[in-house]
């Protein structure tokens, strides 16, 4: 009887000394996050910062304005207000995408510049770790380094990150 009484004692012991243990690895932690505007460029996913987009618009009637440089597509009026529209894919001297009908405008802004910014398609509004957020990588394509802020993943692809305010800045320029 005393025996049973001993290991019933060791037992509880130590299933308290396991839950301690448990209890210590547990860590909660609130790491800073940063919002991820995620898009498709061809089929190649890319993200701006969510600080830097106001909006995001269905494909619109873009006025063509004569004189303006290849990658600028036109202007819109969004509620009244005036805004350029450029063309990422020429601006990034990548390949014109065929599909139109899942496209978008991005109403970005950085500093006092704004401008939308014509993608194929938007993909999602995520929250990411900031420590998820990776340096690009060094053979990236001489016309996207300039523009590149870092890299993360999402669904498994590889998601590049592009600054707004070089691209706008650029376009100022």
């Amino acid at each position: 009887m005393v025996l049973k009484k001993d290991e019933s004692k060791i037992e509880r012991i130590l299933s308290q000394i396991k839950t301690r243990r448990i209890d210590r690895e547990i860590v909660n932690v609130d790491e800073e996050k940063v919002k991820l505007v995620i898009f498709l460029l061809n089929e190649d996913h890319f993200a701006f910062y969510g600080s830097n987009v106001k909006e995001i618009l269905a494909l619109t009637e873009i006025t063509y304005v004569p004189g303006a440089p290849d990658f600028f597509h036109g202007i819109i009026n969004v509620r009244g207000d005036i805004d350029s529209v450029i063309n990422i894919h020429k601006y990034l001297e990548l390949e014109n995408s065929e599909n139109k009908s899942r496209s978008r405008i991005v109403i970005t802004a950085s500093g006092n510049i704004r401008s939308g910014i014509l993608v194929d398609s938007v993909e999602d509004v995520v929250d990411v770790p900031v420590s998820s957020i990776k340096p690009p990588i060094s053979t990236l394509d001489k016309s996207l380094k300039d523009f590149v802020i870092g890299e993360t993943t999402y669904k498994n692809r590889n998601v590049t990150i592009l600054d707004v305010g070089k691209i706008l800045g650029k376009e100022a320029s």
